[in-house]
């Protein structure tokens, strides 16, 4: 993750529209495509991580998706692939859960929604993910409701209906 590295620009209708350093994305709050995979085991739960306290947003919150933003010129899927692999050691096929768009104060995007299961060990990435645990999808759905934990409100935003229906 760098200030520097250039970010694919999508426009309202979801489609690829220009790019910008990841550092003006930030600050002017471009809307951008980023992924969400979420990782579940065979026995359907959930990986469920803390960001670390570096990132450039939402620092430091708890997240039941591993993704990132798209570089320019970079496909969804390769996009999707790299970060679980990236953050979380994560290499199974990846399912598309298809396409959703999310805005707040911080942040605007076209999510890419995936999901996989794995079952080999989890290995995260030091800059990334300060810890994390397995969980079932109803105790993720008690963490988001209990309002106690900072959970990322985009993955409750473009997964949180999909997360409830597996509670």
């Amino acid at each position: 993750m760098s200030a520097d590295e250039v970010v694919a620009l999508y426009d309202d209708a979801g489609r690829p529209c220009g790019s910008a350093p990841r550092s003006r994305v930030r600050a002017e709050n471009l809307r951008h495509a980023a992924t969400n995979v979420v990782v579940r085991d065979p026995a359907g739960r959930i990986f469920v991580h803390r960001r670390t306290d570096t990132k450039d947003v939402y620092p430091g919150y708890w997240d039941f998706t591993a993704g990132g933003v798209l570089l320019a010129g970079e496909d969804p899927d390769d996009a999707a692939r790299r970060e679980a692999e990236e953050e979380l050691g994560v290499t199974s096929p990846l399912v598309s859960l298809g396409a959703a768009d999310y805005a707040d104060d911080r942040t605007t995007y076209r999510a890419f929604r995936y999901e996989t299961v794995w079952d080999g060990p989890v290995r995260l990435q030091p800059e990334e993910v300060a810890e994390g645990r397995w969980m079932t999808p109803a105790e993720v759905v008690a963490m988001i409701d209990d309002g106690a934990v900072r959970i990322m409100p985009d993955a409750v935003g473009v997964l949180g209906t999909w997360l409830r229906a597996r509670a």
